[in-house]
């Protein structure tokens, strides 16, 4: 696997500008712009069998797919344990469709991490779209929805993966039948399950805080509705923002210094990134944090609840060889959510604040135990 990080810089400067990869190559911005120029070229050489092998595939037709090539796009928003565990289980599963079905999915020179960076996200989008790709993944709502932006003309399938809320960001018409050339999996998050593990550990609590980045979609229907689950039992909330690590490590001293007495974060990636810095602020102030997927407690928060990363990187991959190879319609190809029951509990967390969690298991659709890590295993 090839991660590659496009780095902008003024088109003045284009020729110095790099694209970084995490694994056994390096490209050039420069690179890039040789390869534009010369795609057509390139196309004219290794275009032709492909698009035979793909025609001759077609779903429907009843012919043999063997042999077809599909350049698969995968844009991650950013770097965190769960977005790192779908990414890895996405070519996983691909990998697996490829040796069964006797294709090629060619994900190594069109997978990129876009570090946060809409600009950055907006360039791979224009690269992936000069490479003629055939799908293009994107890994959580920032980058889908540049990516669907970015194929409205062109209508290259985007099917995308851990978008919690796909009809509230408006890149789905309806969850059944999307209606444009997008699909993919939803995280989904049941806000109501996490709020009531937070008074079944404190029954008695009377301030409960929110930490998010208020720009991200994906967090702004459940810190809605944690707002309204706190105000309906009369329980004070306090809420705090941030978009880079180290505001949102100065929002967690907020909280502390502010009396929260636990903590609720929705599946906010700007709050992933920085939870190995400030974890250890909230256990030091015996201050349980929540969040909205297991990637929290690995890095340290208390409890992390939503849908297995892994399951749905491999639904999400099922779902992009059902575009490519059957045929399916995205527009018409309803978006999966898988369970979103699990409790993953910090057990260092749970004992460094001494916090029973046992009644968990009663609650959830399963209730998992994880010690601190930067990255799953």
């Amino acid at each position: 696997m090839k991660k590659r990080t496009l780095a902008l810089l003024m088109t003045t400067a284009m020729a110095a500008a790099a694209l970084t990869g995490c694994g056994s190559a390096n490209q050039t911005a420069g690179d890039i712009v040789s390869a534009a120029e010369t795609s057509g070229q390139m196309r004219a050489e290794t275009t032709s069998n492909e698009e035979d092998s793909k025609e001759n595939g077609a779903a429907g037709t009843g012919q043999n797919t063997s042999g077809a090539v599909y350049k698969v796009g995968i844009v991650q928003f950013v770097d965190d344990a769960s977005l790192n565990q779908i990414e890895a289980a996405i070519e996983k599963e691909l990998d697996a469709k490829a040796a069964e079905l006797g294709v090629t999915f060619d994900y190594g020179d069109y997978t990129y991490n876009g570090q946060a960076d809409s600009t950055v996200l907006n360039q791979i989008a224009s690269e992936l779209i000069a490479s003629e790709v055939d799908v293009i993944v994107p890994i959580a709502t920032p980058a889908a929805m540049i990516m669907q932006n970015a194929t409205e003309e062109n209508q290259i399938p985007v099917v995308f993966s851990a978008v919690s809320d796909p009809a509230g960001a408006g890149l789905v018409a309806d969850m059944n039948a999307p209606g444009a050339n997008i699909t993919g999996t939803s995280d989904a998050l049941n806000t109501e399950a996490v709020m009531d593990l937070i008074f079944a550990a404190d029954p008695d609590i009377k301030t409960v805080g929110l930490l998010y980045n208020k720009s991200e979609d994906a967090s702004k229907a459940p810190i809605e509705d944690a707002r309204a689950y706190c105000e309906a039992k009369g329980v004070e909330v306090i809420e705090k923002t941030g978009t880079t690590n180290d505001e949102i490590s100065l929002a967690a001293d907020a909280l502390i210094a502010g009396g929260a007495e636990a903590v609720f974060t929705p599946t906010d990636n700007s709050v992933m990134t920085a939870e190995l810095a400030i974890y250890e602020k909230f256990i030091e102030a015996g201050v349980p944090h929540y969040g909205g997927a297991d990637s929290f407690a690995l890095n340290g928060a208390f409890l992390g609840y939503g849908v297995n990363y892994e399951e749905l990187g491999t639904a999400t991959a099922d779902m992009v060889v059902d575009v490519l190879v059957n045929g399916a319609d995205p527009a018409t190809t309803a978006v999966v959510t898988l369970d979103n029951g699990i409790a993953t509990v910090n057990t260092e967390t749970a004992g460094a604040i001494g916090l029973e969690y046992g009644m968990f298991a009663d609650m959830c659709t399963e209730l998992k135990e994880i010690v601190t890590a930067k990255e799953f295993e």
